[in-house]
């Protein structure tokens, strides 16, 4: 059995994060190494789907949630213009294969158009 991700010991309160939301399928909370003014993370609470073309396949409606969340978290914390990033591969920039959505406003960091 592999080890959970860092999302799952954030989901079970074993590391802090700084939560905004949460509902019993999904949690939102900073980066802790934000790429724009706002950077929050959308995160299921189950590891079951590495990236979102897993998820899409295995939970559409699910996918369908971060979206939506993702809108709304956009709206309160900012403008209610974002930018909505799911990379999908190492290659890709994915680190944590556990799938999250970035939810990115305002501001971009130089690293962030790199």
């Amino acid at each position: 059995m592999s080890e959970p991700s860092i999302f799952s010991r954030i989901i079970s309160g074993e590391i802090p994060a700084s939560v905004v939301w949460q509902n019993e399928r999904l949690i939102a909370f900073h980066d802790i190494a934000p790429r724009a003014a706002l950077h929050l993370l959308i995160v299921p609470k189950t590891e079951i789907y590495a990236n979102v073309t897993d998820l899409a396949a295995g939970d559409p409606q699910l996918l369908a949630e971060m979206v939506a969340t993702a809108a709304t978290l956009a709206r309160e914390h900012a403008n209610g213009e974002y930018r909505l990033v799911f990379n999908s591969g190492a290659s890709a920039g994915q680190t944590v294969f556990h799938v999250h959505a970035h939810v990115l406003a305002g501001a971009l960091t130089e690293e962030s158009l790199a």
